[in-house]
C-alpha cells in the first residue's frame, strides 16, 4: 500500500469531520495557551520588582497546577465525543477490509496532525497573549510596568512535554477503544444498548443526601477557619450530588413528564421527551459537567469581584487612618514617638486634619454564655473564639468628649458584628457589669477574623489585671498594652509616602517595637494579593467557560447526529419541518436550563460558606458580596442563552437535512 495513504486518509478524514474536529483543534489551541501564559506568569523575572511579586508567582504557580490537572481531564473528555463520532466510519473501514493495524495508522496521523497544529498554534497563541496577560495583571495592580518582550524556554519545554504526555495517553486510549471493540458495535457506535433506563431511587437519595449534608455544612459552619477547612469536602460532597441527581433525578423528571398527557401527548413535546429519555445515561454526564463548570465559574467570579470591588471597604476597615502605628509595650502615649511624627509630617510640608490615639489590649477567648476562658486548651471548639479588646475609659472620654463614670467592675460594651444578650460578662476571674451597650464607637482599627467585643473597662489596671493573668498562664509569651495613633493628613499621596520613609527609618533607628502604615501602602498590599486573585479567577473562569460551551456544543451536535433518523421518518410521516423545530426546541429547553438553574441553587447555599471564607481576607460587606452573585449570575445567564441560541440552530441544521 502506498505510504502516502494513510497521512492523505488521516487529512481527508480532519477536514471532513470538521464540524467535530475544528472545535476540539481550537479548545487544544486555547488550552495550550492559557497553560503557557499561566506558567510564563509564574516564572516572570519583571513580577519580582512589583511589592507582592513573589506571593503573585505563587498565585500564578498555584493556578499553573489547576490548568495542567484540568486539561488532562478535559481533553480526554471531548475527545471521547470525537470517538463517539468516529466509531460507525472505523467500523465502515474494517469491514471493507481494512485491518485494525491499518485503521491504528491512520488514527497514528490523526493525532499526529493534531498534536503538531495544537502545540504549534497554542503556543505561538500564548507567546504573542503572554505580554497582554501580564500587562492585564499589572494593570488590575496599579503599579508602574517593565516594558520587554520574552519567550520563556522552561514554559515552552514544560508545556510541549505535558499535552505531548496528553496526546500519546488519548491516542493510546483511542486505539485500545478500537481494538476491543468489533466492526458490528463500532459501526452501532451509540445507538448500542439504548433501552429505557429505570428510575435509581437509591442513588436518587444518595444525591440528595449528599447536596444536602454540603449545604448543611455551608450554612452550620460559623467560624472561617472552619469554612476554610470543610470548603473542599462540602465542594466533593456538591459534585458527587449533581452527578447522582443528575443519572437519577432527571430520568424521573422525564418520566413524569412522559406521564403527564396534556404535556407528552403533543408533537413538539413526544419525540423530545421519548428521545431523551432513552439516552439519559449518556445526557446525564454532559448535563452534570455543564451544572459543576457553570458553578465554579460563577463561584469564582463573584467571589474574585467583591473583594476587588470591596476593596476600599476593606482597607478601610483594617486602616481606617491615612496615617497609622501601633506601639507595644507602651502604658502611655509616649511623647517622644509623636515628636516623631509630628516632624515626619512637618517636614514633608503636610498638615494633620484629624488624630487619634488610645490604648488597648486584646485577647482571643472561648466564649460560654456569657463566661471568656483564655486557656488555649478549650480552643477545641473555634466557632465560639471570639477577641475581647480592652480599651481604658479615660481614652474613650477623651476622644468622644464625654464625662461618663464607671463604677468598679462595671463595663461598656461595643459590638459592631453580633449583639450580646447578656448583661454580665466574666474574664480573667473578674464579672463585670455591662452598664449599656454603646451603638456605635469611633472610627476603629478593625483586622480580627472573629467576632469582636470592645470593652471600655474603667481604669488601665483592669487591663494590667488581664495582662498579670495571661503571664501567669503563658509565662514564656509577651502580652502587651498597644497604643494605636492614627492620622488623617492634608497633602499629596507622595508627601504621604516620603513622611512614611522618614518616620519608619527614625523608628528602626530607635529600635522601637512599633508597627507603621499608611493607607496608600495597605492599598498596593491588597491590590497585590486581590487583583491576583481576581486575575486568576477570571484566567480560570475564561477556562471552565470555554469547556462549558464545548461540552454543550459537543452534546448537541452528537444527539443531532444520533436524532436525525428519528426526525426523517417522523418527516416522512407528515411531520412538518415548523413542527420538528418546535420539537427540537422542546428537546432543548426541557434539559439546557436545568444545569443553569441546579448551578444558580448551588451558588446561593454555598453564599454563607463563601461570605465567612472572605473574612479571611477582611470582607465583611454581605450585602456586596451578595449583589456580585446576582450580578455575575445574570451575565452568565445572558451567556448562556446565547450559546442555546447557537447550539439549538446547529442542532437543527443537523437534523432537518436531507
Amino acid at each position: 500500500m502506498n505510504k502516502r495513504f494513510y497521512p492523505r486518509l488521516a487529512i481527508n478524514n480532519i477536514r471532513k469531520n470538521g464540524r467535530t474536529y475544528i472545535p476540539y483543534l481550537i479548545t487544544c489551541i486555547i488550552t495550550i495557551a492559557m497553560y503557557y501564559i499561566i506558567h510564563s506568569l509564574s516564572i516572570n523575572e519583571d513580577m519580582l520588582n512589583i511589592r507582592g511579586g513573589q506571593q503573585m508567582q505563587g498565585m500564578m504557580e498555584f493556578g499553573r497546577y489547576i490548568v495542567g490537572i484540568f486539561s488532562v481531564v478535559f481533553l480526554f473528555y471531548t475527545n471521547s465525543f470525537l470517538m463517539k463520532r468516529r466509531k460507525k466510519e472505523i467500523g465502515l473501514w474494517n469491514i471493507l477490509g481494512m485491518e485494525k493495524r491499518h485503521i491504528r495508522k491512520v488514527m497514528a496521523f490523526e493525532s499526529l496532525y493534531i498534536a503538531a497544529i495544537s502545540l504549534i498554534a497554542g503556543l505561538l497563541l500564548g507567546i504573542l497573549l503572554e505580554k497582554s496577560m501580564y500587562l492585564l495583571l499589572v494593570k488590575l495592580l496599579d503599579v508602574e510596568i517593565t516594558l520587554g518582550f520574552h519567550v520563556y524556554g522552561k514554559a515552552l519545554v514544560v508545556s510541549c512535554i505535558l499535552f505531548g504526555i496528553i496526546f500519546i495517553l488519548i491516542f493510546l486510549n483511542s486505539i485500545w477503544q478500537v481494538s476491543r471493540a468489533n466492526p458490528i458495535d463500532l459501526l452501532r457506535g451509540g445507538a448500542v444498548g439504548e433501552q429505557e433506563p429505570k428510575t435509581k431511587w437509591i442513588m436518587a437519595i444518595l444525591g440528595i443526601c449528599c447536596l444536602a449534608g454540603a449545604y448543611t455544612l455551608s450554612i452550620c459552619l460559623k467560624n472561617p477557619l472552619d469554612a476554610f477547612l470543610f470548603f473542599f469536602f462540602a465542594v466533593l460532597l456538591v459534585i458527587a450530588g449533581t452527578y447522582f441527581l443528575f443519572f437519577a433525578g432527571s430520568i424521573a423528571f422525564l418520566k413524569v413528564l412522559r406521564k403527564n398527557k396534556n404535556y407528552y401527548y403533543k408533537a413538539r413535546h413526544f419525540i423530545s421527551v421519548s428521545s431523551m429519555l432513552y439516552r439519559m445515561k449518556r445526557n446525564a454526564v454532559g448535563l452534570a459537567n455543564i451544572c459543576i463548570l457553570s458553578t465554579m465559574v460563577l463561584v469564582m467570579l463573584c467571589s474574585t469581584t467583591s473583594l476587588v470591588i470591596g476593596e476600599e471597604d476593606i482597607i478601610h476597615r483594617r486602616y481606617p487612618n491615612d496615617f497609622s502605628i501601633t506601639e507595644y509595650g507602651q502604658m502611655e502615649a509616649a511623647p517622644e514617638l509623636m515628636e516623631v511624627v509630628n516632624q515626619g509630617i512637618n517636614d514633608q510640608h503636610m498638615e494633620i486634619e484629624t488624630a487619634i490615639w488610645y490604648s488597648y489590649f486584646e485577647v482571643a477567648a472561648i466564649q460560654k454564655n456569657s463566661a471568656f476562658n483564655t486557656d488555649r486548651e478549650e480552643f477545641s471548639n473555634y466557632n465560639d473564639v471570639k477577641y475581647l479588646v480592652m480599651i481604658p475609659l479615660s481614652d474613650y472620654n477623651r476622644i468622644l468628649g464625654t464625662d461618663i463614670i464607671l463604677q468598679e467592675d462595671e463595663i461598656l460594651m461595643y459590638t459592631p458584628q453580633k449583639k450580646y444578650f447578656y448583661d454580665t460578662l466574666t474574664v480573667f476571674g473578674n464579672t463585670y457589669t455591662i452598664k449599656e451597650q454603646l451603638n456605635e464607637l469611633w472610627n476603629i482599627e478593625d483586622d480580627h477574623v472573629f467576632t469582636t467585643y470592645y470593652l471600655i473597662v474603667r481604669d488601665a489596671q483592669e487591663i494590667v489585671k488581664g495582662i498579670q493573668w495571661m503571664y501567669e498562664d503563658y509565662g514564656d509569651v509577651n502580652f502587651y498594652f498597644k497604643t494605636y495613633y492614627g492620622y488623617d493628613l492634608i497633602g499629596p499621596t507622595e508627601s504621604q509616602n516620603a513622611a512614611f520613609v522618614q518616620i519608619r527609618d527614625e523608628f528602626l533607628a530607635r529600635d522601637w517595637d512599633v508597627v507603621i502604615y499608611t493607607h496608600e501602602n495597605a492599598r498596593r498590599d491588597f491590590l497585590s494579593l486581590h487583583g491576583s486573585l481576581f486575575f486568576l479567577g477570571l484566567f480560570l473562569s475564561v477556562l471552565f467557560t470555554m469547556a462549558a460551551i464545548l461540552v454543550i456544543y459537543y452534546k448537541q451536535i452528537s444527539e443531532g447526529y444520533e436524532d436525525k433518523e428519528r426526525y426523517e421518518i417522523m418527516q416522512k410521516v407528515g411531520m412538518s419541518h415548523r413542527e420538528v423545530k418546535q420539537s427540537i426546541h422542546s428537546q432543548i429547553l426541557t434539559v439546557f436550563f436545568l444545569p443553569l438553574l441546579m448551578a444558580g441553587v448551588h451558588v446561593g447555599f454555598a453564599l454563607p460558606v463563601i461570605t465567612r471564607m472572605l473574612r479571611l481576607f477582611g470582607f465583611f460587606n454581605t450585602g456586596l458580596f451578595v449583589l456580585c452573585a446576582l450580578g455575575c449570575f445574570l451575565i452568565f445567564a445572558v451567556l448562556y442563552g446565547i450559546i442555546y441560541s447557537i447550539t439549538a440552530k446547529a442542532y437543527y441544521k443537523i437534523v432537518s437535512r436531507n
